[in-house]
């Protein structure tokens, strides 16, 4: 596509920019919050033409693709973001798993979730579902992409192969097709897998964070990441289509940087909606033909729609909700267990009784992650972004993060958030 046709570059740190990222991880939260309450609450409003929860993760994993790598090339410094990664993900991610297992006497640990300690090694990873262990909270299966990823942008990034977007891209949607086809399943598979996955994982992140060997221990790590995705994934096509999806959300990002073109992300798009259709492990009714190809549209529309308004006021209500967008996404189902614990089976129940439980139900999940955002997150986050400055280097004068900084010191562009909002 012609640079005349691409839409104007916003500033780094236009806070509209800031906003409509906010709004679609909002929307990609309540998405997933709909999927999982329906089937306990509400059965008889089900819909079954598309599937809201693998809308929102595409959505978050649209926006997860356009703006780490951004963040990671404007920082230019692999450990202050993985020292900030950490502050973001763990602290939430640790307190749910605590308050899980405190409640087992209660409601007990969900059978997915190995008795060993290959399930605490692919829990300190978040590896999970690369490595085929089930986590203790239901939704923990996607941070293993977030991860992954991760891990392979850090190696792109310290090799120079992190612009290649657009091929990377369709790199991973032609391998979802393929693998899907000959694969039913995880080929890597036991406990050892989690364990020598978490001691790569620990000894190759301490090089890269303290900077011995660091761009060897990058390089092990995402070779590591991507033999996982496609050798030790419950679902193979689906991780590699997942990643492909993130890699479309940075294409997208050179795309209107004007560094890149557009092109790659419909050839990706187009075989990401084919990898399910002859795949060997296709059971599920999300991944029939209509339904995928219309949930996999309307996550595309999803984030195309609002990259289209990021110039435009957007309600309140929906941007905060991507403020808490990360506790919501974590603390939402256990809520719903505990709650229907205590009121019983709500499924054979009257519809106004129903519809008063999950009243309840979202009133304690929308309080609970708002506290969650305020207690956990909030203040971890900004003992991370102090770390993160004490250790990282300065940028090289006149470098975009400098003059980003310079700017608008209040700001931390590359993670698409105002400094007090990480």
């Amino acid at each position: 596509m012609s640079s005349a046709a691409r839409p104007p570059v916003p500033s780094p740190v236009s806070t509209s920019r800031l906003a409509w990222l906010d709004a679609l991880r909002g929307i990609g939260a309540m998405a997933v919050v709909v999927e999982h309450t329906l089937p306990w609450y509400l059965p008889s409003l089900r819909f079954y033409w598309f599937n809201p929860g693998v809308y929102g993760i595409l959505v978050f994993f649209l926006v997860s693709g356009y703006i780490i790598p951004a963040s990671l090339e404007r920082r230019g410094d692999v450990r202050a973001f993985w020292i900030s990664r950490f502050f973001r993900l763990y602290p939430l991610y640790l307190a749910v798993i605590a308050v899980m297992l405190a409640l087992a006497w209660w409601v007990p640990v969900r059978e997915a979730v190995v008795r060993d300690g290959s399930a605490v090694a692919a829990h300190a990873t978040m590896l999970l579902d690369v490595v085929s262990v089930g986590g203790i909270a239901d939704t923990m299966w996607t941070l293993s992409y977030e991860m992954v990823f991760y891990l392979v942008v850090t190696a792109l990034f310290l090799t120079r192969g992190h612009e290649r977007s657009g091929t990377l891209a369709m790199a991973f949607a032609a391998a979802a097709v393929v693998v899907g086809l000959l694969s039913s399943g995880a080929l890597l598979q036991g406990g050892w897998l989690a364990y020598a996955s978490g001691v790569i994982f620990v000894c190759g992140l301490a090089c890269v964070v303290w900077g011995r060997f660091r761009t060897v221990a990058a390089v092990v790590l995402g070779v590591m990441a991507v033999t996982l995705l496609a050798m030790g994934s419950r679902v193979p096509w689906l991780g590699l289509a997942i990643v492909a999806v993130m890699f479309a959300g940075t294409a997208i990002y050179r795309w209107e940087r004007g560094t890149g073109p557009l092109w790659p992300v419909a050839v990706t798009a187009a075989l990401v909606a084919a990898a399910p259709v002859w795949a060997i492990m296709n059971g599920w009714w999300w991944v029939r033909a209509d339904v995928w190809v219309t949930t996999t549209a309307l996550a595309g529309a999803t984030f195309a729609g609002a990259m289209a308004l990021r110039g435009r006021r957007l309600p309140k209500v929906v941007v905060w909700l991507g403020l808490i967008s990360y506790s919501l996404y974590l603390v939402h189902h256990p809520v719903l267990k505990y709650v229907v614990a205590i009121t019983g089976d709500l499924r054979s129940r009257e519809l106004a009784y129903q519809l008063a439980m999950t009243g309840l139900a979202l009133v304690v999940t929308m309080v609970l992650s708002a506290l969650a955002y305020r207690y956990i997150e909030k203040p971890l986050q900004a003992m991370g972004r102090r770390l993160s400055r004490r250790l990282a280097a300065p940028p090289p004068r006149g470098s975009a993060a400098a003059g980003a900084a310079a700017r608008c010191p209040g700001r931390d562009p590359g993670w698409g958030f105002a400094r007090s909002r990480l």
